[in-house]
């Protein structure tokens, strides 16, 4: 009975065609994926402590925004002289990911940390997780050569540097790893790097958080509404909106840098006027709440009526301040733009401030990113299981009503969003 069971099972073949091949696969991306998040992490605790030291510096000495075009020529020199081959940021990840053709060089990595960095000590308005993928994606490409691996095996490793590099920078080790398998096509999860994934996600985290004790900002949602229909259905204009935030803002980027690129024809020159109609702009207003990532009002918008037009104006800043080409994430920025309209949505929409607020953290992000699933996680590590419903229909929501627009040109449509888009399918976001 047992060899007839065996033999329906059949157990030799399960063994020597699956069973030892994932065990190998299995060994093989725990070491790749360990090194490359201890390295990732790592980067992202330097990264993260520095981030604080020239933030608080800027606004103990606000002299210092004045000096925000000159920071904008450095950055915008260092990388017309020597980063050419990496100005693409995220999109290069992308197109890698796609179409390998070369490794990412190195220099990418302190390129982007140092832009990133310089614009904040100055005064820029942008964020840190492009800053975190950039570096943990061109660090993890370096063993596609010291490992001698094969394309496939470098999309996984470029899988690896991404969720290493999210995860890290916000303590998000869920949402990193699906991050990275979600961000690359839209409306599609590629499942053949998620082992390798999480386990650099997991282990970048641990790097940054506990083995160099860099800790990141908690939030907290109070008070979260029984599940009936009526409350439920709130969910929706709440949705809509967070989705149409996302598409301005990645509009609004995008807009920028063609205007930029249309009108000054020398690089270094488009940060210098870009820095200086964002210093002038930050004198005017008379406040530093719009630049720099903008945590403290993050927190505010959790238990404090704001100004309902403060993500709007976020908007307006990072937009600007990415569009001429300092460097940053945006993905900080979207929180706040996020959170704001949440903070403000509260006076029309009868859900607690707080609620919501956590609501358009990641549902901006999500309509932003296209990745509804890894913004939904994020806003369940960040805020508790209590209101993942919430945060959940949001996400989807503002990713439906985003339509096909995002912060990464060079995303690929899989699954378009709607019937009448389907000609989209397999076209770049940038191409529409």
């Amino acid at each position: 009975m047992l060899k007839r069971i065996l033999g329906e099972l059949k157990a030799k073949d399960f063994f020597q065609k699956e069973f030892f091949p994932s065990g190998i696969f299995t060994v093989k991306w725990l070491v790749i994926a360990s090194l490359v998040g201890f390295l990732a992490g790592s980067a992202s605790a330097f990264f993260l402590v520095a981030l604080d030291f020239v933030t608080n510096y800027r606004e103990a000495n606000l002299w210092i925004i004045a000096l925000l075009p000159l920071g904008g020529l450095i950055i915008g020199w260092t990388y017309h002289k020597f980063g050419e081959s990496v100005v693409k940021g995220n999109n290069q990840l992308l197109e890698e990911f796609y179409n390998p053709q070369k490794t990412i060089p190195l220099r990418m990595a302190p390129l982007v940390l140092f832009g990133t960095i310089a614009t904040h000590l100055f005064g820029g308005s942008a964020g840190r997780e492009g800053t975190a993928v950039q570096m943990g994606g061109a660090i993890a490409d370096q063993f596609t050569k010291w490992f001698k691996l094969t394309k496939e095996d470098r999309k996984i490793l470029i899988t690896i540097g991404v969720a290493a590099g999210f995860s890290s920078v916000f303590g998000t080790p869920l949402a990193g790893a699906v991050f990275a398998l979600e961000w690359l096509v839209v409306g599609r999860i590629r499942y053949e790097s998620i082992l390798p994934a999480f386990l650099g996600a997991y282990v970048a985290d641990y790097a940054c958080a506990e083995f160099w004790n860099v800790h990141h900002t908690h939030y907290e949602i109070l008070s979260v509404p029984g599940l009936d229909i009526p409350t439920l259905l709130w969910i929706i204009p709440a949705g809509i909106c967070f989705g149409l935030a996302g598409r301005i803002f990645a509009k609004a980027t995008h807009i920028w840098s063609k205007l930029f690129k249309n009108y000054i024809s020398y690089p270094p020159l488009r940060p210098v006027i870009g820095g200086v109609l964002v210093a002038l702009l930050v004198w005017a207003m008379g406040t530093t709440k719009y630049i720099g990532l903008g945590v403290p009002t993050i927190v505010d918008a959790f238990t404090e009526n704001l100004p309902w037009y403060d993500s709007f104006v976020k908007i307006f800043m990072t937009s600007l301040t990415l569009g001429a080409g300092f460097k940053g994430g945006e993905v900080t920025p979207l929180f706040y733009t996020g959170a704001t309209l949440g903070n403000a949505l509260s006076g029309v929409i009868p859900l607690p401030m707080a609620l919501l607020a956590g609501m358009g953290f990641v549902g901006v992000f999500a309509g932003a990113t296209n990745t509804p699933l890894a913004c939904t996680l994020m806003g369940i590590e960040l805020f508790g299981a209590e209101p993942g419903i919430f945060i959940g229909v949001a996400c989807v929501l503002a990713y439906i009503f985003s339509g096909h627009a995002g912060i990464y040109n060079s995303q690929v449509i899989g699954s378009p969003k709607s019937f009448k888009a389907k000609t989209s399918k397999g076209r770049k976001l940038g191409e529409l």
